[in-house]
């Protein structure tokens, strides 16, 4: 009998799997259950069925400017980290040399290092830069704690492309620079939509970082944070975390199938690419 055999037919090993499922997931399944609970007490039973608290969301001001904040964050960050991840990752993945070898193993630290320990760093890089707790500095600060996933998803699309591309366009007159241009990045264009999406995800959930850098304008996480210190809120903040939690699965399910539809599809030279490289 096979060791992964003896291992399917073992009872305790689905009875722990299930036990940890039940363990990571229940918190996260009560927050939608608690928001539609018609009182503000989270415990059970239940006091019956209410959509109050949604109804509540659209009346809150200051909700909408910390996710207007969120979004405008998240998407420059998101941008920034995509683009770095991209220019990264390839120039790792093309031989370009010790340096930027160095550069992609750096770039994937931040994932590392213990969120505190970068608020921090990142708080006090902010000050002496003139920037202070700001929206910039957390579009920066949110761009560093992405870049790792951004590189990571194009450093394995750009692997798995094969070099005999680029190289026959430089057979046919191109520059190393057109054959990134009109070959290499057409062929990761769902890794790089997938890169973004997941970038714009990590920031969006992020709290750590934009809780040291955040000034006046706090983002969706921090603006949560401080509503958890008035009892009468809390139905509202399961409301939002419900929303919260959608639009992460379908923003995460997407990426992934758009990452799994760019590795699955046939490497071949976009339409266009093939002629007159070497005039660009």
């Amino acid at each position: 009998m096979s060791m992964a055999g003896s291992e399917a037919r073992n009872p305790w090993l689905g009875a722990y799997v299930g036990a940890y499922l039940v363990f990571l997931y229940l918190p996260i399944v009560l927050i939608p259950l608690f928001s539609f609970n018609n009182s503000i007490q989270i415990a059970f039973p239940l006091k019956g069925f209410t959509l109050a608290w949604y109804r509540s969301l659209f009346d809150n001001e200051a909700l909408h400017a910390a996710l207007f904040t969120s979004l405008v964050v998240g998407l420059s960050a998101a941008g920034l980290a995509t683009a770095l991840g991209v220019t990264i990752a390839y120039s790792e993945i093309s031989g370009q040399g010790r340096i930027a070898s160095a550069i992609s193993v750096l770039s994937r630290l931040p994932i590392l290092i213990p969120g505190v320990i970068v608020g921090i760093a990142l708080l006090i890089l902010a000050n002496l830069a003139g920037l202070g707790p700001s929206r910039m500095a957390i579009v920066l600060g949110h761009s560093l704690v992405a870049l790792p996933t951004s590189v990571v998803i194009m450093r394995g699309r750009f692997a798995v492309l094969p070099r005999s591309l680029g190289e026959a366009a430089m057979d046919l007159g191109a520059r190393e620079w057109t054959t990134f241009r009109r070959v290499m990045l057409p062929l990761s264009a769902p890794a790089i939509a997938s890169a973004f999406m997941l970038s714009f995800l990590t920031s969006f959930d992020e709290f750590i970082v934009a809780f040291f850098l955040a000034g006046t304008d706090p983002t969706l996480p921090v603006f949560i944070w401080s509503q958890l210190r008035f009892p009468k809120a809390l139905p509202g903040v399961m409301a939002l975390g419900t929303v919260i939690l959608a639009v992460s699965v379908v923003l995460a399910t997407a990426a992934e199938l758009v990452r799994r539809r760019g590795l699955s599809g046939k490497a071949a030279i976009p339409t266009g690419a093939v002629g007159p490289l070497s005039s660009s």
